[in-house]
C-alpha cells in the first residue's frame, strides 16, 4: 500500500526509493509506534508522505504518467464515430480533471490521494498526515467543490453576483 501511494505521488522509480526510506525510518523510529493501534499503514503512509515532500521536483513526471494511464495510449478503431466521440469527450474530461487535481494545494491533493486512491478512512488519512479528522473533512469538502465543474460554475456565478451587488451598492444604485 505504501508503494502504491508513493507510486501515485512520485512515479515508480522514485517510489522505490521512498519505500526503502519509509521502512528504514520506520525501523529507526519503531519505538515511536503505538502498538495499540490496529494497523501500521497510516503511520507508514505518514512517514512516506513526509519523505515524498523531498521528491516534489519529479511530481510533474508522475502527472504525465497518471494521465497516460487514465486516458490510455492506444485506442481501438472499432466502434465507429459515436464511440470515438465518446472517447474524445471522456479524454477531455479526464484532462480537465487532471488539471484541476494538479492545481489543488499540495495538502489538499495529498489528502485526496490518500482518501480516494488509497481507500483510507478519514481517521486513517488524519493519522497518516498528522492532522485532526476535521481537517481531513474540510480538505476533502474543499477538493470536492474545486473538482466538481457544476459547483465551480455555481460558485463563480455567486461570486460574480455578489461583486456586482457590492459594486451597485458602492455606486449608490441599490436603495
Amino acid at each position: 500500500m505504501v508503494n502504491a501511494f508513493a507510486s501515485y505521488r512520485v512515479g515508480r522509480h522514485t517510489a522505490e526509493d521512498v519505500l526503502s526510506e519509509t521502512f528504514l525510518v520506520a525501523f529507526r523510529r519503531r519505538a515511536d509506534y503505538d502498538v495499540g493501534v490496529e494497523s501500521a499503514v497510516p503511520w507508514l503512509l505518514g512517514i512516506a508522505s513526509r519523505l515524498i515532500r523531498r521528491h516534489r521536483a519529479v511530481e510533474a513526471k508522475h502527472w504525465r504518467s497518471f494521465a497516460a494511464a487514465v486516458t490510455g495510449e492506444e485506442h481501438s478503431s472499432e466502434g465507429g464515430v459515436d464511440d470515438a466521440m465518446i472517447r474524445l469527450d471522456a479524454e477531455r474530461e479526464v484532462q480537465g480533471l487532471r488539471a484541476r487535481i494538479a492545481a489543488l494545494a499540495p495538502k489538499d491533493r495529498e489528502t485526496l490521494l490518500l482518501y480516494a486512491w488509497q481507500g483510507l478512512t478519514y481517521e486513517e488519512v488524519a493519522a497518516a498526515l498528522g492532522v485532526p479528522v476535521g481537517t481531513v473533512r474540510s480538505r476533502l469538502n474543499r477538493v470536492r467543490k474545486r473538482l466538481d465543474p457544476v459547483r465551480r460554475a455555481q460558485a463563480l456565478a455567486k461570486t460574480q453576483t455578489q461583486m456586482q451587488m457590492q459594486s451597485d451598492h458602492s455606486a449608490g444604485r441599490v436603495r
